[in-house]
């Protein structure tokens, strides 16, 4: 998706086209594999935060184009609405103080992005969804100027064929529609890449979707959407609607979604991008008619795949698989996109530091832990710490139905010391991160649950002014880069 596409319409030959391109694309990847001509000596690490933007009111601000230009930075992008940017912090080896690089790179970005923008009456705020959102800001008119948004936008509409759905029961029901992927853009997200070979990728793909549910109990920070609380992790069903190209029919019928946790375990990073070729059309059939892939590659060259490389963007499983290229040399990597935005960034870093940690020391361990659990179960997993946040319970193989706090503080901290340790993370840097996780164990403190006992507290106000008004409190507090366990 965040590949630059120019305005345009797509004839059937287009399609044609493009799809025997993406194939010979598939083909080449697949000679790729079995050549081991990827980057795997020194596995980096990646972090990417979506932030929304505010008026001083607690609003929407529409002013991402403005921000951008005040900001002047170019780790600052657009994203799909006006109301949000993002920024990619510059990859880093966990072993070289990478997660303390990150926090400060973050801080440090943020701070000085806050102050450009505070000059507009504008500021930023990390969270996963927006909660001052209403029906108005719905509309088409909300997506950024950018072309790809709006021929997203249309490519998807036009596949449904209908307006797009949103139906969310959770505390309270929310039941609308909207004639764009505008809900998209309400979904705030943090993102993690690790470094990958070709061998490793399976098990840390598996991985990645195993730990998924534990990451989002833990961490869920969206629990209100147009003035409704929903789920403590609202995020993950309006992600799933808003860009669903499906009809009520293609459900009935099974057709995949293009939002997925997917079906199965894999045993090879080329499972998942065939199933993205055989299972899901082109919403944007770009074709690169000045490259063959074949012949880049038999020429000794790095084939840039960029069909392939854009059809995958626009396949939103949880956790995707990336083919990418660094100093001309090819790698692979694991896109982990459960999270939300925020609270705070200490917060971002110790739920990266538990991802970071699990992921290694499950991925490397003797007996994988996804055979011994269905992959039904991990899904299952996922949708309920999604809908109940730190209170979820979940499966986990020789426990059983269990807390995801208990489970967190029984067996998977260690863990993720051992897996940080693993990474050549210091072992100080390691504890003050997790030691944050363990402190929202105990207290059954995230992002949501904050959030959620503030409004219940202003439950005589109007609904939109307490709404309002937690927001700035959540602002306040988000600045302190206190963890959100320690807020009032």
């Amino acid at each position: 998706m965040g590949e630059e596409v120019e305005a345009q319409e797509f004839s059937r030959a287009d399609r044609t086209r493009h799809r025997e391109k993406v194939r010979r694309c598939l083909d080449v990847f697949a000679r790729m594999l079995r050549e081991a001509r990827f980057d795997t000596d020194d596995p980096m690490t990646g972090l990417e935060v979506e932030l929304n933007l505010v008026d001083e009111r607690g609003d929407p601000a529409l002013r991402s184009s403005e921000v951008l230009d005040a900001v002047a930075d170019p780790d600052f992008q657009t994203e799909l609405g006006q109301f949000n940017i993002e920024i990619n912090v510059a990859p880093a080896r966990l072993r070289e103080r990478g997660l303390s690089g990150f926090e400060e790179s973050l801080r440090r970005s943020l701070n000085a992005a806050e102050q450009h923008s505070a000059d507009l009456g504008t500021h930023l705020v990390m969270i996963g969804i927006l909660p001052t959102l209403d029906h108005g800001h719905m509309t088409a008119a909300s997506l950024s100027p950018n072309p790809r948004y709006h021929l997203l936008s249309e490519q998807i509409l036009g596949a449904r064929g209908e307006d797009i759905t949103l139906a969310i029961t959770g505390p309270e029901r929310l039941a609308t529609t909207a004639d764009s992927i505008v809900p998209e853009a309400a979904c705030t997200s943090t993102q993690l890449h690790v470094q990958t070979s070709p061998a490793l990728f399976a098990s840390y793909w598996n991985a990645s979707q195993a730990i998924s549910a534990i990451q989002l109990a833990l961490g869920a920070n969206a629990p209100f959407l147009l003035g409704k609380e929903l789920w403590r992790e609202t995020r993950i069903p309006l992600f799933e609607q808003a860009t669903d190209t499906r009809g009520e029919e293609l459900k009935a019928q099974g057709v995949r979604p293009r939002v997925w946790f997917g079906e199965r375990w894999i045993t090879s990073v080329f499972d998942l991008f065939e199933e993205n070729v055989r299972y899901f059309p082109a919403l944007l059939p770009v074709t690169d008619a000045d490259e063959d892939p074949l012949q880049v590659l038999e020429g000794g060259g790095t084939p840039n795949l960029a069909e392939l490389r854009l059809h995958n963007g626009t396949v939103y499983r949880w956790n995707r698989p990336v083919y990418d290229i660094a100093g001309g040399v090819p790698h692979l990597r694991v896109e982990n996109r459960v999270l939300p935005a925020g609270p705070t960034v200490v917060d971002t870093m110790a739920n990266a530091a538990l991802y970071f940690g699990l992921v290694r020391a499950l991925a490397e361990h003797e007996r994988p832990l996804w055979s011994q659990m269905s992959f039904s179960a991990a899904e299952e997993n996922f949708h309920l710490a999604a809908r109940h946040g730190i209170d979820a319970q979940v499966y986990w193989p020789g426990v059983g139905q269990v807390r995801a706090t208990e489970l967190v503080l029984r067996r998977l901290l260690p863990l993720a010391r051992e897996g940080l340790a693993a990474w050549g993370v210091d072992a100080a840097e390691s504890d003050r991160l997790l030691d944050i996780i363990e402190q929202r164990c105990l207290t059954g403190t995230n992002g949501a649950e904050w959030f959620v006992r503030r409004m219940h507290g202003r439950a005589d106000q109007d609904r939109f002014d307490a709404l309002r008004a937690t927001l700035l409190d959540y602002r306040d507090r988000m600045h302190s880069n206190e963890p959100v366990h320690t807020w009032d």
